[in-house]
Order: structure tokens, then sequence, then C-alpha cells
């Protein structure tokens, strides 16, 4: 009987070890034996879902050989796993990695933390804000009042609500862009979009190329499709787009698709100007790949000044014929996460097949919530609702910058003029093993190679501006907490998380 369900490859497996290394110890500072660091980096790969359950693990001697440590290393640390609940053995089917009875198991992207457990840990895991009310509830009446009509319908609107599909062509076409009904199908949410995208232009084993880093879910939800990820390099900082490494990638990889967050990209912040946009285009068209562009966060300009003309037109606008870009959109990140309505820009005969393709997904995205999204938009209230959303981001993060430089003034970044997110480099330190000290003392907090492919970014962790006053400088003093259990070399000791009352 197998209990193991994939393996992961001795050169695998030290490549993700070797990425996770902490800085040089200080005078003074105890590190732990060789097989107990070796034990420890496999059981941080397996708590942040890089190696999966119920993974097969190499074999002693061929780990040993990959580390260039002795076998008894590799045993005693398998022998340390195996008493910890994070490894089970039989003799014949080798050795694989679980989870001890009791653990949630771990997930491989940036899933919400339970309600529940807000009251004793502060949540960082989730770039996402509580509703702008009242527009909510308003949008929920309204949503009711134009109701009665389609109750007596199927309900089944695979392309999404004509109403609300020529609504969102509307906003398109006032930005600039000409666009038709017929170029908009509306979706469940902005992955919903991207994996209909996935699945009609990327089959299995298919390239697709990312920024790296990128949005940790939609990379996820890549590799699950089967996908075959090409990371393309961010410049330093706010820099954003190297268009010598995006064209020599294009035209050498030749991706079916390419993914861009062009739009204070998610977890840099950075924003891709009007010449980097046509350039990419351009290497797109060029190397017959298809972009998609993501623009979920587009309207989260910050800084008070900038909507006034400074954003860039989108990248849609760079494609005039429309063979080369599909753009996605969202209404979870600028208004509520809650509300799961997403869309799809792109030619004619693309939208048909996307929607043709419904029959064996989804069949369409709830009407009522359609009907919420599409009061927003035609009453104004979408506008208000967003400047609102904007104001408490905008608020936060500067709180959290400010709070963040006091405690931990070696924490290197740049601060985005829109967006959700901070990308931080973390002082020499593991985000990984600053991920685990986190939820020690009560913070989570995302490592950085959760955005990365293969182990990158592991100095990184992204901080997202859903925090501020009291609750973000207490945030900061508990990643300060962390970083010295992670200094210290003792990850393993427990410092009581306080139960915070704003």
């Amino acid at each position: 009987m197998t209990h193991w369900t994939s393996a992961v490859g001795a050169t695998q497996l030290a490549r993700l070890l070797h990425s996770q290394q902490d800085r040089p110890a200080g005078p003074g500072t105890r590190r732990p034996p060789a097989y107990r660091s070796l034990a420890d980096g496999i059981r941080l790969l397996v708590l942040e879902g890089r190696v999966p359950v119920a993974a097969r693990l190499p074999a002693e001697r061929e780990l040993a050989l990959a580390l260039s440590v002795s076998r008894t290393t590799v045993a005693a640390a398998y022998e340390a796993l195996r008493t910890e609940g994070f490894l089970e053995s039989r003799r014949g089917a080798g050795s694989w990695t679980a989870v001890p009875a009791g653990n949630p198991l771990p997930a491989r992207g940036l899933e919400p933390l339970p309600p529940e457990a807000l009251g004793s840990m502060i949540d960082l895991g989730c770039a996402a804000l509580p509703a702008p009310e009242p527009w909510l509830t308003r949008a929920v009446q309204g949503a009711l009042e134009e109701l009665p009509p389609y109750a007596h319908t199927h309900g089944d609107y695979p392309a999404g609500l004509p109403a609300l599909r020529a609504m969102i062509a509307e906003r398109y076409t006032a930005r600039g862009i000409a666009t038709m009904p017929e170029q908009i199908m509306v979706t469940t949410g902005a992955m919903g979009a991207i994996d209909a995208i996935c699945h009609l232009f990327a089959g299995r084993g298919e390239r697709v190329a990312v920024e790296s880093p990128s949005y940790a879910n939609i990379l996820q939800l890549m590799r699950e499709a089967g996908a075959r990820l090409v990371p393309v390099a961010m410049a330093e900082g706010l820099a954003g787009w190297d268009m010598d490494r995006w064209r020599q990638v294009l035209r050498e990889a030749a991706p079916r698709i390419a993914y861009v967050v062009a739009d204070f990209h998610n977890p840099t912040g950075a924003l891709a100007d009007e010449d980097q946009r046509r350039r990419l285009v351009d290497a797109a068209r060029a190397a017959g790949t298809v972009l998609v562009a993501d623009e979920t966060m587009s309207e989260l300009w910050l800084d008070e000044d900038f909507g006034d003309g400074r954003m860039p037109r989108p990248v849609c606008g760079f494609d005039p014929a429309g063979s080369t870009v599909i753009t996605v959109g969202s209404a979870s990140k600028a208004f509520w996460a809650g509300m799961r309505i997403g869309w799809v820009r792109a030619a004619p005969d693309v939208i048909r097949s996307l929607v043709a393709a419904r029959a064996y997904a989804d069949l369409g995205t709830p009407v009522l919530e359609q009907l919420a999204v599409n009061w927003l938009f035609s009453t104004g209230g979408w506008e208000q609702a967003v400047e609102l959303r904007r104001v408490q981001a905008r608020e936060n993060r500067d709180a959290l910058v400010a709070a963040v430089r006091r405690e931990l003034p070696t924490w290197e970044f740049e601060v985005p003029e829109g967006g959700l997110t901070l990308w931080v480099r973390a002082g020499g330190l593991s985000g990984s093993r600053l991920a685990e000290a986190g939820e020690r003392v009560g913070v989570r907090v995302p490592s950085g190679p959760r955005f990365g492919v293969d182990g990158a970014f592991e100095g990184y962790v992204r901080l997202p501006f859903t925090v501020g006053g009291a609750l973000a400088e207490e945030a900061a003093t508990r990643l300060a907490a962390a970083a010295r259990l992670v200094e210290t070399g003792m990850t393993g000791a427990t410092e009581a998380p306080r139960t915070f009352v704003a």
C-alpha cells in the first residue's frame, strides 16, 4: 500500500533548504547541531506547504550527498522528525512527510485566518480590509429591489448579467478603451477569471511566464493546473519591470501566457509606467504570448493627489487590435473580499470560448452579488466606497510604516503609492523562520518564498495594510519579538501571544 502521493528529489530539497539559511550567528550565539538544523528546515518547508504533506523524501544517502553532510546527520534529522510527528516511515516504502495529530494541514496559498482566532492573533497574512459600510448594505438592499425579475428565470448567466456586462464595458470605454458588452465575461472573483483563462490557454505542461515575486495564490493556482512557471525577475524596489529580461524570456521560452500585475503590483506595490506597458505588450505580441493583465489593484492609489491624471493607461490600451491582452478585474480588493465578483475583458471570440467552457465548471456567477455590484456602478456608490477604502488603506499604510521603522530599523522597504502591501527585506533574517516565530508570539505574516518560484525571496516578508493605529504598533512590536527569537535561534521557544483589544 502506498503511503505517499508525491515525491521530492534530493536536489530539489537541498535547494529549498539552502534558500532558508539565516545570516551568520553573532558572538556567543549557540548554533544547534547539524541534524537539528536539518530537521527544523524540513519541518518549516512542510509547515509552509512548500513541501506537501504525504510527499516522499529522498533516501538518507541521496540527501546526504546533495547536502554534503554525513548520512548520520540525515538519519538523526529524520528520526527527530518522526518523533515530532512530521515524518512517517515504513520499510520498503521509504519516508514521507506528515503533520502531527491535531495540527491543521499547511496551506499552499494565503488563506484567511478564522475569525475566532483574531482575539489573540494579529493577521497580516490576508491583504483584505473590512467592508466599506454603509455601501455594502446599501448595495445589497439595492440588489434585492432589482432581484424579482431575475427570480422568474433559471438564474444561470454564464457570461454574466447583461446589465452588468454593459456597465463594465461602459466603464472601460470611459477610460478611453472602447469596449462592447460582448468583450466582457463576469466571473466568480479574479481567481475564477484567471483559472478559466489558464484552462483555456495553458494546458498541463505549458509554460507560463510570471513576475518574480508575484501573487502567491495565483502562483499556486497555476501550479495546481499543471503549468510550468517561468519566473521573470522584477527590478529592485519600486522600479518594477525589467523589459530586457521580459523580452529575453518571451523570446527564448515562448510561454503560452504571461501573467502580470502592472497596477500596484502584489506584493511589491510597483506601478508600471506607460513605456513599460507598451514595450511589454509589443514583446508579448512578437512572441505569440497571451498577456494576462491583473487590474484588481488599479483603483487603489493612496496618495491624495495620485488619481488626478497620474495613472497610466490600462495595459489593454496598448493592444488596439485586442489580440494580445486579456484583462482581469475584480471588486474584491477595491471594495470587499467577500464580494466575489470579477470580470474578464478580451476579444469577443475569446469571451465566447471562456463562456462555453463554464458549462463544465461553475455555470455562472451569483446573481444577487452581480446586482449589488451593478447598483454600485450605476449609482456612484462605487466611487464613494472606493474613496473610503483609499483613506482607510492610506492611514493603515502610514501607521504600519512608522511602527516598523521604529521597532525594526534594519528592515528595508520602499513605500508604494498604492495597493495594499509592503514588500520588506527582513534585515538578513529568514522569512520562513520569521513566519514560524510570528505564530508563536501572536502575529501572522507570510514569508517571501510564498511569492516566488523554487524557494526564492527567503529574506523577505509581505506586510499588508490591514491594521492601523494601536494595532499596527502592536503588530510591529510582535514582529520585533519574532525577529529576536530568530536571531537567537530560539524559534522552538514560545512567547505567549497577548489578547489585544482595539
